[in-house]
């Protein structure tokens, strides 16, 4: 049976796995320690199966709840011990086999080897965890998971570069696990097709340049499909100055492979356009009327497809009306403020980061959406008066780095003149659960509903949303019952 919220041409075929050597083990066990066989029963935080043996922790590294496997220990500690899979004895009816040859060398993908739909139940399993026992917090209610595309859904990604002559020269790819080498990649399954049809072009390209060796990163930005200007940008952080053969190289490059080229000689603030001279990246929300323009180094969330769906959720639960001013705190460069402004009589979008509020300020120009406004303002800071000002807010949207939100949480009054609603969008489920703490026990706010959203398939990154509601300032009703 499909998973809730799963399209059936979303899950991997489902091939036997022998009880053997398992292809999705790659995970290379250093020599030397002990084997032992367990039997499977969780996932830990970091896609790790997690088993017992002799009464004591094991996490095993390309493991799946129900397997039963033979594994070598890595190391042994005081109250746990880790390891990685040699064999599969027994095959968990969640385990697949992956899709792509370089998993379990590859640091790019940690859950290849586990169905979507357990990827999705596991993720969900770790949210509540953390909010039971971090934020000592339940949902009234679980939404169902937002899911898209679980292959070649990557459109942002920092590609990792180096020259090993020993290897055959340069490499291109993500970092391995547990190590700093480079994998050198040939293709990846979760990277935007276009982007993934470059990694053997980009080695040629990069070992032809006078600083082969001195040039570290690519960044790498996809945006949907315009008339003017490639969808595709490459960044290349080098370490030395480049010659004109670099430059013509690099040009020559671009336009073969329809790519936008910039250069980092230094810091994020020193990117600069190489080729074409003029042009931009979008994406689009088509279902609220937004275009937004953004650059190749600006934050915007990988899987287009899963945060069409949680802007739409988002606003949703929310729920502005013509009547409701909303405040949408590290808005970044607009992406829940313009499609909020659609719906609501105004927005204050506020950003720490001020390249990106000059983005956002241009991106409600250009969508001609005039009752958003924007300002830059640090959002950790604990004193003086909020950055927003006096204005009361009748709605909140939080969407912070993993650091959380803690700095603007504690300036909510505690006397229920505070928001009504407040949606949080998280990307790390320990500080939401510790934000949620705050919220509802000291706040005085109620955790209406929460649920997980798979922004990152394959991997163990868990992104989620929880809804608050102000909690009643008349007996045991709502607010909104007042």
């Amino acid at each position: 049976m499909t998973e809730p919220g799963l399209r059936p041409d979303a899950l991997p075929d489902r091939e036997q796995v022998p009880a053997t050597r398992d292809p999705g083990t790659r995970h290379a066990p250093p020599a030397g320690g002990d084997v032992a066989t367990a039997r499977i029963d969780s996932l830990d935080y970091e896609g790790n199966g997690v088993a017992r043996v002799a009464g004591k922790a094991v996490f095993i590294e390309g493991a799946v709840p129900g397997d039963e496997v033979r594994f070598r220990y890595y190391n042994k500690k005081r109250s746990y011990d880790t390891g990685g899979v040699l064999d599969v004895i027994s095959p968990s009816a969640d385990r697949v086999v992956p899709r792509c040859p370089h998993f379990g060398v590859c640091g790019g993908c940690s859950l290849q080897h586990v169905q979507p739909g357990a990827q999705l139940r596991h993720k969900q399993q770790v949210l509540s965890d953390c909010l039971q026992r971090i934020g000592k917090v339940v949902p009234d209610a679980w939404l169902p998971p937002l899911d898209g595309p679980v292959w070649a859904y990557r459109r942002k990604a920092r590609l990792g570069v180096r020259l090993v002559p020993k290897k055959g020269g340069i490499l291109v790819g993500f970092r391995e696990r547990r190590r700093t080498f480079i994998t050198p990649l040939e293709s990846c399954a979760v990277l935007d097709p276009a982007v993934s049809a470059l990694l053997v072009p980009l080695r040629a390209l990069i070992a032809t340049l006078s600083c082969s060796g001195r040039l570290p990163q690519v960044e790498v930005a996809v945006g949907d499909t315009q008339q003017d200007a490639p969808a595709l940008a490459l960044v290349f952080r080098h370490l030395e100055p480049l010659d004109d053969h670099d430059l013509r190289a690099l040009r020559r490059f671009g336009e073969a492979h329809g790519a936008q080229i910039f250069l980092q000689p230094a810091g994020p603030d020193s990117v600069a356009r190489l080729w074409p001279d003029t042009g931009t990246l979008v994406y689009r929300l088509p279902e609220h009327g937004v275009e937004l323009h953004f650059g190749p180094t600006d934050f915007v969330q990988v899987n287009a497809a899963v945060n069409r769906m949680l802007v739409g959720r988002a606003l949703e639960l929310l729920d502005p009306g013509p009547q409701d001013s909303v405040l949408d705190l590290f808005c970044g460069l607009g992406n829940f403020t313009l499609p909020l402004a659609r719906r609501a009589g105004r927005v204050l979008g506020v950003e720490g980061d001020a390249a990106l509020v000059e983005r956002a300020r241009a991106n409600a120009l250009h969508n001609a959406i005039a009752n958003a406004q924007f300002l830059a303002a640090d959002l950790y800071a604990v004193d003086g008066s909020a950055p927003w000002g006096e204005e009361r807010f009748g709605k909140w949207l939080l969407d912070p780095p993993r650091t959380g939100a803690m700095a603007a949480i504690k300036r909510l009054p505690a006397d229920g003149s505070g928001p009504e609603r407040i949606m949080y969008v998280s990307c790390n489920p320990g500080t939401l659960a510790r934000d949620s703490e705050v919220l509802v026990h000291v706040k005085g706010y109620r955790l209406a509903a929460a649920g997980v959203l798979d922004m990152f398939p394959h991997t163990s990154h868990v992104e989620s949303l929880a809804l608050f509601e102000a909690s009643t300032s008349c007996g045991q009703r709502e607010v909104s019952q007042c």
